[in-house]
């Protein structure tokens, strides 16, 4: 096998929920009176750290009340409906499919790890799978490649035998500053270009085509 590692991001890479997303925190923003933000100002940083985001998002406001924000957000996620989006079709199916096949999975999130091992609890089947994971909140946010590095590190592989799997320029871009391959997956929230121009060096429809690929 060309790689060892299969690394992927959740949000827009294995689970579709960046609606989920978006809904919770424009009734966040509405709670708080902020002013408001467009739905792709808010889809397009998906990927990152909730801190680094909100800091994106309203750079004029105090850290201090934006810690308020992202309460609310918390509180918004979690009453919606279970608060979990589904995985996109197949990825479960992919996923045990390299499983079966030698190759060891990780995550890499901006989530945090009380929103990923809450996910994983309820996606059960594909927890299984997940050898380790790091979050934004227990490492440097994405695109800083420290959490890649905190993997490689304790899964004892080195960059080039790992593959990073996302659909944002964040994923590509923590990949390609320690030379990680990256493939991009057009099923999240980054346009295809923007994610070629980050460093994927190729892009699939979404996960569910990845075992085919690795074995081209």
């Amino acid at each position: 096998m060309k790689y060892k590692v299969l690394i992927f991001d959740w949000d827009g890479t294995l689970s579709d929920s960046a609606a989920m997303i978006v809904g919770a925190m424009q009734r966040a923003a509405t709670d708080l009176k902020l002013p408001p933000r467009s739905d792709e100002s808010i889809r397009e940083l998906i990927g990152l750290g909730l801190n680094e985001a909100l800091g994106i998002l309203y750079p004029e406001i105090e850290p201090a009340h934006l810690y308020e924000l992202l309460k609310s957000y918390r509180a918004q996620w979690l009453s919606e409906g279970t608060g979990e989006a589904p995985l996109f079709e197949g990825t479960l199916e992919a996923l045990q499919n390299l499983s079966d096949s030698g190759y060891q999975i990780a995550i890499a999130t901006g989530k945090s790890r009380k929103g990923l091992d809450r996910s994983l609890r309820h996606h059960a089947d594909l927890r299984q799978l997940v050898l380790t994971s790091r979050t934004a909140d227990e490492t440097a946010s994405k695109p800083n490649p420290l959490m890649l590095k905190e993997l490689l590190l304790e899964l004892d592989v080195r960059a080039e035998d790992a593959l990073m799997v996302g659909d944002t320029e964040y994923d590509m871009a923590m990949a390609r500053a320690i030379n990680m391959p990256g493939l991009g997956v057009t099923c999240g929230v980054h346009a295809p270009q923007r994610i070629l121009d980050a460093g994927a060096s190729a892009l699939l429809e979404s996960v569910h085509h990845l075992p085919g690929w690795l074995k081209s």
